[in-house]
C-alpha cells in the first residue's frame, strides 16, 4: 500500500527528531525496511548508495530517494522536509543558546557529552549496515588499515583513498570461474 504524504512526512519527522549524529541512516533503514516494509534490504543498500554519490548529507539524499521512490516528487519533498525540520530548529535555538552563553563552563561539558553520544551512535549504524562485512578477513582488514592511517597516523581523507582504493578494487575485483570438466 502506498503511503500518504502525512505518514511520509510524519515518520521522516519522528526520525529526525529522535536521531542524532550520524544515527539518522540507521533509523531510516529501519523505517524503511524494519517497520514500514517500503524498500527491501537490497532496495535500501542500493538507494544509500545512490544517496552517498549525490552532493550533500547521506541521510537527507536518501529520504529524498525513498520518498521519491514511494510518492514522487512531493513524496520526496516531505520526506525531506520531515527529517531536517527538528534538527534546523535545534541548530536555530542551540545557536542562540550559545551565543548567549559561549563562555559558560557548562557549555563545554553538554558538547562533549553531545560529541560522546554521536560517536556511540555512528559506532552502532556503523556495525549494523555493515555486519556482514565485519564477518570477513579481508574486509576486517581494510577496515583496520583505514582506521590506522586515518586515526593513528592521521593521514588526510584524500591520502588514504590513494592509499585503500587500489588496495579494495584488488581485493574486490571479479574473479574468473574455473573452466567446468
Amino acid at each position: 500500500m502506498t503511503p500518504t504524504l502525512w505518514v511520509i512526512f510524519r515518520e521522516f519527522l519522528l526520525i529526525g527528531a529522535v536521531s542524532f549524529g550520524g544515527g539518522i541512516v540507521a533509523y531510516e533503514r529501519i523505517l524503511l525496511v524494519d517497520k514500514r516494509k517500503w524498500l527491501s534490504p537490497d532496495e535500501f543498500m542500493a538507494t544509500l548508495a545512490i544517496s552517498q554519490t549525490m552532493p550533500g548529507l547521506n541521510s537527507v539524499n536518501l529520504a529524498l530517494l525513498a520518498g521519491d521512490r514511494l510518492r514522487g516528487f512531493w513524496g520526496a519533498f516531505v520526506a525531506a522536509a520531515g527529517l531536517m525540520l527538528p534538527g534546523g530548529l535545534f541548530v536555530l535555538i542551540a545557536g542562540v543558546a550559545y551565543s548567549e552563553g559561549a563562555d559558560h563552563p557548562m557549555m563545554n561539558i553538554l558538547l562533549a557529552g553531545v560529541a560522546a553520544g554521536a560517536t556511540g551512535l555512528l559506532a552502532s549504524i556503523t556495525y549494523k549496515i555493515g555486519d556482514q562485512h565485519f564477518r570477513h578477513m579481508r574486509s576486517l582488514l581494510m577496515i583496520v588499515a583505514t582506521f590506522v592511517l586515518m586515526s593513528v597516523l592521521k593521514f588526510s581523507l584524500v591520502t588514504v583513498l590513494f592509499i585503500m582504493a587500489p588496495i579494495g578494487l584488488y581485493l574486490y575485483r571479479p574473479r574468473a570461474e574455473e573452466p567446468r570438466k
